[in-house]
């Protein structure tokens, strides 16, 4: 489908006491994540893994960013690299899923072998090849980074630095240590609607006391707020009337641009990675990790069935969102600067995309 004309004159940032919502197109129009793939995926930090599923050397795991397969490795010496899940040779896969304690990396294609650094070590029956130099060929990097227990991967230098990207969280959220929690579960969800439509929900908590009476209960909504900073938004809130489920304390919701949130109540971690499946579908994974503390143990049953609700009640609200955005009726609403402030920094960082993305198409 062609843009529609015009589109992107809606890009220009507005203040947020006068800011509208993104336009419907960019949620409904399938050329649109495929200008998201480039211009926002494959230039931001992605969550990649848990520390806990890359121990200990030759540990590895595949997954992919922007639609491009990647796979990270623990090294010997304790560091971690990340590459194009692509052999050289005929662009086989060097894994097909995560393993252990691997010594190389093989070419599940043709057996090309790799160091655990990327580097060509042995190809099959090559010896005919004329200047064909094994010391030569290596896998592309991508880069790498772990914090907190979780690794992040970024295909592209044009992601900012990661220390931005994440700059303050682990003190604000202090004493808490995420990566003394260990994994429990993951919850998938395939959702009928745009990825954008479940992290405009994510970013506020207007909607909490007309879709979540149960959530509205635990969360104090006079005493809830949003800060911004440069590449991700928190949501904060007192917790209260919640016994056998959160626990005294706050909650945290971090949203990480552009689609990774961190919910942090006591005693546990809650990771949502939102991925486009099509223009009009996205997976939500959800990994949950507690500490060993013998309270937040009894408490889990209790939890994740409140949150299986929370998750039910979001999933239903999103996807009839996603007909009013394909309705042809919709013309982009005010955003309340109040409860919408997430909403409003999100968009903003999408419109920037955009424009820098039609800026190189166009020059």
């Amino acid at each position: 489908m062609t843009p529609q004309p015009g589109l992107l004159e809606s890009c220009r940032p507005e203040p947020l006491d006068q800011a509208h919502a993104l336009h419907a197109a960019f949620y409904r129009d399938a050329h649109w994540l495929a200008v998201e793939q480039d211009a926002v995926f494959a230039r931001s930090w992605q969550l990649a893994a848990h520390s806990g599923d890359l121990q200990h050397s030759g540990d590895h795991v595949v997954g992919s960013i922007a639609g491009k397969p990647v796979i990270i490795v623990r090294q010997p010496d304790g560091g971690l690299s990340g590459f194009y899940n692509v052999c050289r040779h005929r662009a086989g896969p060097l894994a097909v899923c995560n393993g252990r304690q691997a010594r190389t990396l093989h070419c599940k294609y043709h057996g090309w072998t790799y160091t655990l650094d990327g580097q060509l070590r042995a190809a099959t029956e090559m010896q005919g090849a004329r200047q064909f130099d094994i010391a030569q060929i290596r896998l592309p990097r991508i880069a790498v980074r772990e914090w907190q227990g979780l690794v992040f991967a970024a295909l592209s230098g044009a992601a900012p630095p990661f220390d931005d990207v994440v700059g303050g969280i682990r003190e604000r959220i202090a004493p808490i240590d995420l990566s003394a929690m260990r994994f429990a579960r993951r919850d998938t969800y395939r959702i009928a609607c745009n990825w954008k439509v479940y992290v405009d929900n994510f970013l506020e908590g207007y909607h909490l006391p007309f879709v979540h009476p149960g959530l509205n209960k635990v969360l104090d909504y006079r005493a809830y707020d949003t800060e911004l900073f440069t590449w991700y938004s928190l949501q904060h809130s007192p917790l209260r009337n919640n016994d056998g489920i959160y626990g005294d304390g706050d909650a945290f919701y971090y949203f990480v641009y552009p689609n990774i949130m961190l919910n942090i109540t006591p005693g546990r971690l809650q990771t949502n990675r939102i991925l486009p499946d099509g223009h009009d579908h996205c997976l939500v994974e959800f990994d949950y990790y507690y500490t060993d503390d013998p309270d937040v143990q009894a408490r889990i049953a209790a939890e994740q069935a409140f949150s299986d609700e929370i998750q039910a009640e979001d999933i239903s609200i999103c996807e009839h969102v996603q007909q009013g955005l394909a309705s042809g009726s919709y013309a982009a609403g005010r955003l309340n600067p109040k409860r919408e402030s997430g909403v409003w920094h999100f968009q903003n960082l999408l419109r920037a995309a955009y424009l820098q993305a039609d800026t190189q198409a166009h020059g």
